[in-house]
């Protein structure tokens, strides 16, 4: 029985978890494209989502710091490395929500499939994920990781044609099709490049956010004043970068009101619990290896609710990228079979128990690592 909770805590809870996280970030992504649509302030919608996230967590944080009694004091070095999570954090989806805004949630989706590539490679510069080129984990890992990304560029080259047609009709709504490829800012080069530069940072944010939660395991804590940081930073250059339209940042009771609510609950807070969360449960790369999921949740989520054509090009790119990501999570799983069988250890319910209580514990562990 506890080797069976063991497995659900340490396997199937944090897949799920990341499926269901993929899923809501598209949605974040469709409504923010909606609210831009009707002229809502992108740089209004990164702070609104940073200090609603800030001030969803506040609520419950006392009861989360009278149970966390043992942990170890906030530091400079841990004060100045959650700092770097929120400029980090911020810069990033400054880039990404403006590179959206001239592009689309498909294409936005299609990109992040460089988020593995790269995770993959600063995990490996930092120690965090091991390689062993003859190793048939390894080699899986690195040629899913290939074939997710060249799935990922045929979505964006490749069309082909048309399989299933848009339900579109005389009375449709003129924002139905915020999920193609037909955005009012046709700059695809400037938006591809910046959404680029997120994708970039994204992998930079998740090893950093690895560290943290090594030196400090309070997942709800971090992810506080991580928000905290981001809201502070953010309030004030984007207040700055956007004082000729302060009229978009006017909170109206439609789709803003509902882009801005969802993005706060489930991206900025939800998001980045459970990335938090699996980061110190799975590592960087793990987290990573879900970002191709999105772009087959765009492509399914467009057909099905908004509209969208399905082409032949998205059908294969989608089947390609999931074989990818499989792929890689059979690797995964292969690596850690292996690390288990050549260090074997004895059956314990560690692993069921909250992270604060198995604190010393994971300490004590990694003080060994080290050495």
């Amino acid at each position: 029985m506890a080797e069976s909770g063991r497995y659900c805590y340490r396997e199937v809870v944090p897949f799920c978890a990341m499926v269901a996280v993929e899923c809501t970030n598209v949605g974040v992504n469709v409504l923010f494209k909606q609210a831009t649509l009707k002229g809502f302030s992108y740089y209004a919608f990164i702070v609104y989502s940073f200090a609603l996230s800030t001030l969803f967590l506040f609520l419950p944080l006392p009861f989360v710091f009278q149970w966390s009694r043992g942990l170890p004091p906030f530091n400079v070095s841990l004060v100045l490395r959650i700092f770097l999570l929120g400029t980090i954090g911020f810069v990033a989806q400054l880039s990404g929500y403006k590179g959206l805004e001239y592009t689309s949630p498909t294409l936005f989706s299609a990109l992040s499939n460089l988020i593995p590539a790269f995770t993959f490679i600063l995990a490996v510069f930092f120690r965090m994920e091991k390689i062993s080129p003859k190793s048939w984990s390894t080699q899986a890992k690195i040629l899913g990781s290939l074939v997710s990304i060249l799935g990922a560029l045929i979505v964006v080259l490749y069309k082909g044609p048309t399989l299933i047609t848009a339900s579109s009709s005389p009375h449709q709504s003129p924002h139905v099709d915020f999920l193609k490829d037909s955005s009012p800012h046709q700059n695809w080069v400037l938006g591809g490049f910046l959404i680029a530069i997120e994708f970039i940072l994204v992998p930079i944010w998740y090893i950093v956010q690895t560290n943290v939660i090594k030196d400090y395991p309070a997942e709800i804590i971090v992810v506080f004043f991580y928000n905290l940081c981001g809201t502070l930073i953010s309030a004030p250059v984007c207040l700055l970068l956007d004082e000729s339209n302060l009229s978009g940042w006017i909170i109206k009771p439609d789709i803003t009101l509902v882009a801005i609510l969802y993005s706060g609950i489930f991206g900025s807070f939800l998001n980045n619990a459970v990335h938090t969360w699996v980061l110190r449960i799975k590592g960087p790369v793990y987290v990573a290896m879900f970002k191709p999921l999105s772009i087959v949740i765009a492509v399914a989520m467009g057909v099905m609710f908004l509209g969208d054509s399905l082409h032949l090009g998205s059908l294969i790119g989608a089947t390609i990228i999931s074989i990818g990501f499989y792929t890689v999570m059979w690797g995964k799983a292969a690596e850690e079979v292996d690390e288990n069988i050549s260090n074997p250890v004895l059956p314990t319910t560690e692993n069921n128990v909250p992270l604060l209580q198995s604190y010393k514990s994971d300490l004590s562990e990694e003080k060994h690592s080290l050495i």
